[in-house]
Formats: C-alpha cells, structure tokens, sequence
C-alpha cells in the first residue's frame, strides 16, 4: 500500500481531515525532494507538496505523486490556502517540529489544528526492500573507510587527527554527509559514550573506541568498534571488551519479530549485570536506523514495542568505567521472522595494536 494510502487511513483516528508534514526527514520520506524548504499537505483526495522558487526544478525532478506548488506569500497564509482550496477543516501537524510561532499564527488564520504524534515515524520503522538496500551500502561505505582508517591508528596521534582522517575517508566513499560527528575517544575519555575528539594523544594500554556512521541516498549506518593499544597491563581491558562482546552477542541471538524491544535489552543488560558491571551500562542497548541515525524502534529496558519483520536498529551494549576506559561494540541487525540478520560485517575480535 502507498505511504499516502496508509496515512490517509488513520485519519480517522485521529481525528482530522488532512494533515501538514513538515519535518524534512518525513518530506523526503513521503515525496523524495532531498532540498531543504518544503511542506507536505495531504486530504483525503489529494496531495500537495510546496517550496520555494529555488527548488521548483528540483521538485519536479524527484517529486512524484504530488502536486507541486511554488510559495508566492507568507507560509501561514499558504497553508491556509491550501487548506481553504482542499477543504481542510482539522489539519493534523507533527507537534515536535511545528514551533510555537507557526502555531500561533496558524491558530490566527482561524485553522483547528490537531496534534499529531509519531504518525510518518511508525510508517517509517518497517523498512522496504529498496530502504534496506539503501542502509546496506551505506553500512558497506563505512566499513571500508574503517578498513582503510587501520594503517592510521598508533600511540602518538591525537583523536583529532584520526578523526579527521577518517571523516575524509568517509567522503572518498561516496558519503556526501555524514549522520554525526565521527567519535574516537581514547584511554579515560573512551569511557564517555558520546566523547567528542580532543588532541589526546594516543598512549600504550589505551582502549580506543571509535563510533560513526555512512550515508547513501539519505540513509544512514551506524556502527562502534573498539580497539587496545598493546600494553603492559591490559588484561582489564580486555575482560571488558570480552564482556561487552559477549552481551552484544547475547543480545542479537535473541532478536526476532514478535517480541518486545525490552527482551532484547534484557539479553544484553542481563549478562553484564551477572559480570558486576550493571552501574556501568547506562544506555540504550539500540535504536533505529533510517533516513535518521536515531529512530525508532527504541531498544530499551523501557520499551514494550513489539519488534517486526524488517525493522532495523543497532545493537551497542558497552561498559564505561570512569577514569578507566570503556568499551562498546555496536553493529546494526534486521529483523527476520525468527532471526537477526546481521548488516554489519567487520570483525568482533579483539584487535590489539602494536605501536
């Protein structure tokens, strides 16, 4: 069934006769355009996409299905146009990207808006087969890159520098984006999830995590791998990251559509609780990956979804230990009906470097 098919079928529900799309996330999603000025509004019977003179050949190139109008006045006063010229009485909007302004002025041109909640993002959660493609090869871009970051990686770099290199080997890929800011984070700072690069220079003994992600045709990968710089003492370390490998592993065998996503946070959660290393574990064990490279599903202890076929969404246990290091592991699976099929393929063994 046709996306506008299936959000036209739940207006019912929600109680309104038309809905306004502009989150360009969801835009792209519905329409395709790629730019960055535009709306959707679609009726019961009709489709209609919106921007500005700019992208007006741009429109017309990638948009399908939709009628295609150029603003000629203020947004407010558009919308309310279209809404006037369709027959649109309670338009639905996406309540987290509307602002408060828009809102008010919107109220102001007498239109009973309804907020809407979620409604493009559980259509985007079930993957097609062209949007599972579309992931793969952004996974395969970043994997290689990765594969030529290796020669790289030495005590007496800094964060910085490797991840400046390898966000330009991300490029020569084929990313013309990248989903986030490339994470290496190396000895105490790899025990911060979300580390930014610093000019640390990398030492023996250090635990090196790096977290990042590749793009093709707008949609994202999403992948951490940990390394050791060889040492002295690094037998902690490397219980760690056997640790987390084990847990990540756990957590994958368990996935399969039916479940909820509770269950396989559980699997991974479960295991480094048992390893006295449950305070260490504060996050997630996964999320959705798409044309965002955080959507749902959201893989939680919180979360009671049921997972689906074709779902797709990381797998990241990890372990962080202040002042110490940390570790996490993070590959990206679908969802089959008794399975996880696994997109990432890069090793999950250890990897100590000399030097």
């Amino acid at each position: 069934m046709q996306k506008k098919a299936l959000l036209r079928k739940q207006f019912k529900k929600l109680k309104v006769d038309g809905i306004l799309i502009t989150d360009p996330i969801n835009v792209r999603y519905l329409t395709g355009f790629t730019g960055s000025s535009g709306f959707v509004i679609i009726s019961e019977k009709h489709a209609i996409f919106v921007t500005d003179f700019r992208y007006q050949e741009q429109a017309e190139q990638e948009v399908k299905g939709f009628k295609i109008k150029i603003e000629h006045t203020e947004r407010t006063r558009e919308i309310k146009n279209i809404c006037d010229v369709y027959g649109i009485r309670k338009p639905g909007f996406e309540d987290h990207h509307v602002t408060y302004g828009l809102y008010r002025e919107l109220i102001k041109r007498k239109l009973k808006l309804r907020p809407v909640t979620n409604v493009i993002e559980s259509l985007r959660i079930v993957k097609s087969a062209k949007e599972l493609s579309c992931i793969k090869r952004a996974v395969k871009r970043a994997e290689a890159a990765f594969r030529k970051l290796q020669p790289f990686i030495r005590t007496g770099t800094t964060e910085r520098k490797l991840a400046l290199k390898f966000e330009e080997l991300l490029k020569l890929e084929g990313c013309k984006t990248l989903p986030f800011g490339v994470i290496v984070a190396s000895g105490e700072m790899s025990a911060l999830p979300h580390a930014k690069p610093t000019d640390r220079k990398l030492k023996k003994g250090d635990l090196v995590v790096f977290d990042w992600g590749g793009e093709y045709e707008g949609y994202c990968s999403d992948m951490t791998r940990t390394m050791l710089l060889k040492g002295r003492n690094i037998s902690r370390q490397k219980e760690l990251y056997y640790n987390v490998l084990e847990a990540r592993k756990r957590a994958v065998n368990s996935v399969k559509s039916g479940i909820e996503a509770s269950v396989i946070d559980a699997a991974a959660r479960d295991y480094i609780k048992q390893q006295g290393y449950g305070d260490y574990f504060g996050h997630g064990t996964g999320h959705g990956v798409g044309l965002a490279v955080h959507e749902k599903p959201v893989v939680s202890w919180r979360n009671k979804e049921l997972i689906k076929e074709n779902m797709v969404f990381t797998v990241e246990p990890g372990i962080y230990l202040p002042g110490f290091g940390g570790v996490r592991i993070e590959d990206m699976v679908a969802v089959r009906k008794n399975r996880a099929e696994l997109l990432t393929s890069l090793p999950k063994k250890l990897k100590i470097i000399e030097g």
